[in-house]
């Protein structure tokens, strides 16, 4: 059942209606097979980018669509609903191209932001590390100068379209003060000594490549670094305010459309005469799960709208994303067992989208960082 929508003009609709169309007709019946054999989506993503649903919340003149946050944020929602490794990575895609997009100079924008945006190019986002995942300031990734650039050495742990993507937004060090010694750089894939090691084995998002991408003395041009010398941490932070909103939509999503199976089964599925929904027992389940679905989208919602009007919103975007992964996983878990037996079989979807939920309280930050973020804030505020 689509979730009712409350958009600010024709256009917008359009455009969550047209991603709503290729969540049913194109995402959806592969989403299963797919994921079943660990394949990654690479055409879909061309796809995608055809159409114009990778390039919607940034600036037209960049080559984007020019839409609000808000918009692009229903957008991800539908497309993460009907396949949640497709709708992860559309978030990481617009993620990954945000510090070019934003710190980039006209320059650098001009000669690597239209295939970005196009979705000839894939992206990935290398910021954690096997021991800086919470912490970003402790990674140990190096940038040594070189001449009239830089040698790249040392790993980036859980990338998300590792060995897939055609470039990387990688964070790595230039000096070693903490806070201001992380630097920005925009990695060609095929650049030497820069290698993907082997696909993590993980519960869900098969359909997503994740891998360790190590860095053997990867040569990188001046010309690549995004921002100046030690703003890396200050675009890495900014970039994960925006990307935990896109999660937040795809856990939405996902809580929509398992509340949408088990709405249907307990309308068929009778017991003592009548249809399981119609048992108070069940019926207030659903309710309950029909709320949570309802509040975390009004969460992410109010977030977008700050950012689109200019507003402060890292605070909103956490408590978005907590809200938002929290009810995906309790609203998946619960349609699993709305559905009974059949629910814990690949017969439907819903033990798959339980799985998929269960990493979206990890990544992005993890929910106890983001209570932390939240908590931090409030006793600035106060």
């Amino acid at each position: 059942m689509p979730a009712e929508r409350l958009l600010p003009s024709d256009e917008a609709a359009a455009v969550v209606e047209l991603a709503r169309d290729v969540a049913l007709r194109e995402l959806a019946p592969q989403a299963a097979a797919a994921e079943e054999a660990g394949r990654f989506p690479r055409e879909v993503f061309r796809r995608l980018g055809a159409l114009g649903l990778l390039a919607m919340p940034y600036p037209e003149e960049l080559g984007g669509g020019g839409l609000p946050y808000e918009v692009y944020l229903q957008a991800l929602e539908e497309l993460g609903g009907a396949w949640a490794s497709v709708g992860v990575g559309v978030s990481v895609h617009v993620m990954s191209c945000w510090p070019l997009a934003t710190w980039g100079d006209e320059a650098q924008r001009e000669r690597w932001l239209p295939a970005l945006l196009a979705g000839d190019l894939l992206g990935a986002y290398c910021l954690s590390e096997a021991d800086a995942g919470s912490d970003p300031a402790a990674m140990r990734a190096r940038a040594r100068p070189d001449g009239d650039g830089y040698l790249l050495s040392g790993a980036k742990a859980w990338v998300t379209h590792g060995g897939e993507a055609d470039f990387y937004t990688l964070f790595a060090r230039t000096s070693d003060e903490r806070s201001r010694g992380v630097s920005c750089f925009l990695v060609p894939a095929d650049a030497p000594g820069l290698a993907a090691q082997s696909p993590e084995r993980k519960m869900g998002l098969t359909g997503s490549t994740t891998a360790t991408i190590a860095l053997d003395d990867v040569p990188v041009g001046a010309q690549r670094r995004i921002g100046a010398e030690g703003d890396g941490l200050a675009i890495a932070l900014q970039a994960l305010d925006s990307g935990r909103l896109g999660i937040a939509a795809v856990a939405v999503g996902l809580a929509q459309t398992a509340l949408d199976h088990a709405v249907a089964y307990a309308r068929e599925r009778r017991t003592f005469g009548k249809a399981i929904i119609d048992h108070q027992g069940l019926g207030f389940l659903l309710a309950d799960m029909a709320a949570a679905v309802a509040s975390a989208r009004a969460a992410m919602l109010d977030a977008a709208r700050r950012r689109d009007r200019g507003l402060p919103f890292s605070k909103q975007a956490s408590i978005a994303k907590l809200v938002a992964t929290d009810a995906a996983m309790k609203v998946t878990t619960d349609a699993v067992q709305v559905l009974g037996g059949v629910g814990y079989t690949k017969e439907l979807p819903v033990e798959r989208l339980m799985r998929e939920a269960k990493v979206m309280q990890i990544f992005e930050g993890t929910n106890q960082i983001q209570r932390l973020v939240i908590a931090r804030q409030l006793a600035r505020e106060r």
